[in-house]
């Protein structure tokens, strides 16, 4: 097998090693995509050289096919289709007993902890493993993983049809809130400062403004009838956008955080007590969301198409992640089984 390991120094290598096989309650994928994400580039850039250990199997987003089944592997068969949920937890911590495993105190997020997906073979347990439908494709079913997180922020911000729904930053992520927000019924508005991220949300039937463009407090103000929105998405990482999310909200707004800032920000908390506004944070997924996201995916109403910019082979993976630094491509995938 074939797998692409960052062994540090910003440098990434393709490696050949036998297989492992599966063992007890395991299974075997043979991987057909794996999508690079913003937390790979992390580990490539050695944001995260504390936690990762090298040389380090990316990969977290994928899809493939069941290749073998370990002992007293129930439900599953060669031939399968699947993605797989890439989050183990320990069962013990405050955490998994109250019922919130996926984010649990000892986390094993598969890609980051432990070898990810970015590898022609992958050996996985067998309770990570999500059935896909027939009609979906492998490679649109790449993108489960990050519209599993998409239906988790939705979720926790308890998206309701009719409102107003606000999402500061139309990176990957983004678009796939405003897509999922979009499925419940909300009507949706993307603030975004790229202009080929602005015009792919429109291409997508988002409406979606520049705020350096326009005062986007007052173009909310004017969209929401004086009121403001529901529900405001900060997904892009910057200080700006919390204030851009925050200012956005009606009176009892809800304020879904998504992205993962690199130092604490500041927040503008007199404007939450003022409009009696909610905090919530939204990490990772459950099992429920993936579900819901492998729906979403079969059913179209996640644009699949529009949001993979390009498919590399796993040969050419410091391209790939080279295209995705750039900022020229929205979704990348790595096609872990092509030669090259």
């Amino acid at each position: 097998m074939r797998a692409a390991c960052y062994v540090g120094d910003r440098t990434l290598t393709v490696v050949e090693s036998e297989p492992r096989s599966p063992g007890v309650g395991e299974v075997e994928v043979d991987v057909a995509y794996t999508g690079i994400c913003g937390t790979d580039l992390h580990i490539l850039h050695g944001a995260m050289d504390g936690r990762v250990t090298c040389p380090a199997v990316l990969g977290h987003e994928m899809a493939g096919t069941v290749s073998a089944v370990g002992n007293h592997v129930q439900g599953w068969a060669v031939g399968d289709r699947v993605t797989v949920i890439p989050l183990g937890s320990c069962g013990e911590c405050p955490a998994c007993r109250a019922g919130h495993g996926h984010v649990c105190h000892r986390l094993n997020f598969l890609g980051i902890d432990s070898p990810g997906s970015m590898q022609s073979t992958w050996t996985v347990p067998a309770e990570l493993l999500i059935a896909l439908p027939a009609a979906l494709s492998l490679e649109h079913a790449a993108l489960a993983e990050p519209t599993a997180v998409a239906v988790h922020d939705v979720s926790r911000g308890n998206v309701g049809e009719g409102e107003r729904v606000v999402v500061v930053g139309g990176g990957p992520i983004g678009l796939l809130v405003a897509c999922a927000a979009r499925a419940r019924g909300a009507d949706v508005m993307v603030v975004e400062l790229s202009e080929p991220r602005l015009a792919l949300a429109r291409t997508l039937g988002l409406e979606a403004i520049d705020p350096t463009a326009v005062d986007s407090q007052a173009f909310v103000t004017d969209w929401s009838d004086g009121a403001g929105a529901e529900v405001a998405f900060e997904v892009s990482g910057a200080v700006a956008g919390i204030e851009t999310a925050i200012q956005s909200l009606a009176v009892r707004g809800r304020l879904v955080v998504v992205a993962i800032h690199s130092t604490p920000p500041p927040v503008n908390l007199f404007r939450v007590f003022w409009r009696e506004l909610t905090i919530i944070g939204a990490r990772v997924y459950e099992r429920a969301d993936f579900v819901e996201a492998v729906r979403l995916l079969g059913d179209g109403a996640i644009p699949a198409d529009e949001l993979i910019t390009r498919v590399d082979p796993l040969a050419d993976v410091a391209d790939a992640f080279a295209a995705l630094e750039s900022g020229s491509a929205m979704k990348v995938l790595i096609d872990c089984q092509a030669g090259g």
